[in-house]
């Protein structure tokens, strides 16, 4: 699975956002909805959660590795898109990312990722700035 390509939506007042097209095809009938550490959201298919899943189930019983696994889980939500392809969010997913009214969708390789407009448009010129020649694969140049 290769998600890639951004696309500006906005999200309504009962906490709804489109999905595109080209996403909801791959996804499937429903996926996942994950509250990001860095304050946005990541979708992942059900399969690619699966994964994730048991790879943070697999981890040790100690009480740091079980309070780990609730932060891991706490807020994840599967989703169903509507017939216009829209997906209803958690007020606490809807507050973890911060979402307002304008947001951006876009594919990151094997995960979708969901951030506020404005908080992107800052996490991105931060992250410019921060840039070196060293993140981009030598095949680019």
């Amino acid at each position: 699975m290769l998600f890639q390509g951004d696309f500006k939506h906005t999200i309504d007042s009962k906490n709804r956002i489109f999905i595109p097209a080209r996403f909801r095809e791959a996804l499937g009938d429903s996926f996942i909805v994950y509250p990001a550490p860095d304050g946005c959201l990541f979708i992942f298919t059900n399969e690619k959660w699966e994964s994730i899943a048991n790879q943070i189930k697999g981890q040790s019983a100690t009480i740091e590795d079980r309070k780990r696994q609730r932060r891991a889980f706490y807020g994840v939500l599967t989703v169903e898109p509507d017939k216009q392809g829209r997906i209803t969010l958690s007020q606490f997913l809807v507050d973890h990312a911060g979402l307002k009214k304008d947001v951006i969708i876009f594919g990151m390789t094997d995960r979708i990722e969901i951030w506020d407009l404005d908080r992107w448009n800052n996490e991105a010129m931060a992250s410019s700035e921060e840039m070196t020649d060293d993140i981009y694969p030598e095949i680019i140049y």
